[in-house]
């Protein structure tokens, strides 16, 4: 049958039926409840920088292809770093944005991004027939360039073989080969490593803290003011801004129920922070932490212990914590590759960013080789 391509503005559009006959493994990030959640709650839209422009294929009435896109007008929240690019086009009197972003919004997470339909007789081609329609309304629609950003299996390879610019970077990963408890973790490590991590635990129980854990549907009102109270700080903290609200928070644990999960801790009964964490395919991704109290040696317990212990007692195999932190090294994350995927419409520029990222492909393996130099594991281990 042939296929029909359209431009879907509204996520709410699409059939939560169909939605679930996609490919998308299990990943908490391309559920109805995050996708069509940031859309319903008002977190994204034109006023972001983050106009929903999504890529559909269809077969008759039948959805068999959709990859979630965006219209960018900035390039916030995406942690594929393209400043510089834009900055080059306005230095030559060239507009940059709009963009076209095929991405999770705010979320620095590796997943599937050419979703195809499960059992699909040629899902190679209906991931190729998308990239041909990105391409196409950079064209059509008068965006400068269209990105793929933290791709990951089969979308790889099939962009891989397309004429688009391939760049890389790292993230810090925690795998579990099937760690027996956190002790048996921690045997794995190097001495001094092991040392530390159980000194920053210790400080945190010393201090008379302790952990309650809560998935989504045990979340209630107070705890929803809650996370958003420590989120929102956290991006004070740092000068950004915090794009999520309130009503996003409760849809996304109401919507993702177990996947969510959310570590409070608690001092003489008395919440003092939190970190949220989704899960699904295989997966703990950290996400957001806050505090209201500055506790030494709190935020490695909340956003990364915990995170470890949680992964160790339900048998996770990888934990996601986020973007950057070569801090992460020393408590247990090792650098992962992620990728991504360009396409420029201007010749010149297309040729400059290319050979850009040909030197830094180079740097980004020196870099790795270097981090591998600190890792925290013992030699007959690694």
């Amino acid at each position: 049958m042939k296929l029909s391509p359209r431009i879907v503005p509204d996520f709410s559009s699409i059939d939560p039926e169909a939605w679930e006959h996609l490919d998308h493994g299990d990943n908490p990030f391309l559920s109805c409840a995050f996708l069509g959640g940031l859309e319903s709650s008002g977190s994204l839209g034109a006023h972001s920088g983050w106009q929903p422009h999504h890529l559909a294929l269809y077969e008759g009435e039948e959805l068999v292809a959709f990859a979630p896109s965006y219209a960018k007008t900035n390039s916030h929240g995406e942690f594929v770093f393209d400043w510089a690019w834009a900055d080059a086009f306005h230095r030559h009197g060239l507009a940059y944005y709009p963009k076209l972003l095929t991405a999770v919004p705010y979320s620095p997470v590796t997943g599937p991004r050419l979703l195809t339909r499960r059992h699909h007789p040629d899902p190679a081609q209906l991931r190729k027939r998308l990239i041909d329609l990105a391409c196409g309304e950079c064209e059509q629609s008068g965006f400068s360039s269209w990105h793929c950003n933290f791709v990951t299996g089969e979308d790889s390879n099939v962009l891989e073989k397309s004429d688009l610019l391939g760049r890389s970077d790292w993230q810090f990963h925690w795998r579990n080969p099937g760690y027996a408890s956190f002790d048996d973790f921690l045997g794995r490590l190097q001495s001094r490593k092991r040392k530390n991590i159980r000194k920053e635990r210790r400080t945190v129980v010393e201090a008379g803290i302790d952990f309650e854990w809560k998935c989504g549907d045990e979340i209630d009102e107070s705890d929803i003011r809650f996370i958003h109270r420590c989120y929102t700080g956290t991006f004070h903290a740092y000068g950004n801004h915090p794009a999520l609200n309130d009503a996003f928070f409760t849809s996304l644990a109401k919507g993702l129920q177990h996947r969510f999960q959310v570590a409070f801790a608690r001092l003489d009964g008395e919440r003092v922070a939190m970190s949220l964490f989704l899960q699904g395919g295989g997966r703990l991704y950290g996400r957001y932490w806050g505090c209201t109290r500055d506790i030494p040696g709190l935020h490695f317990e909340a956003a990364y212990y915990q995170g470890i212990d949680h992964c160790i007692r339900n048998g996770i195999g990888v934990f996601e914590s986020g973007a950057q932190g070569e801090h992460k090294i020393a408590r247990g994350f090792m650098p992962t590759r992620t990728r991504s995927w360009h396409f420029v419409r201007h010749d010149a520029f297309r040729d400059a960013i290319a050979e850009f990222l040909s030197r830094e492909t180079g740097w980004l393996d020196d870099y790795r080789d270097e981090l591998l130099q600190h890792s925290p594991y013992r030699r007959d281990e690694a």
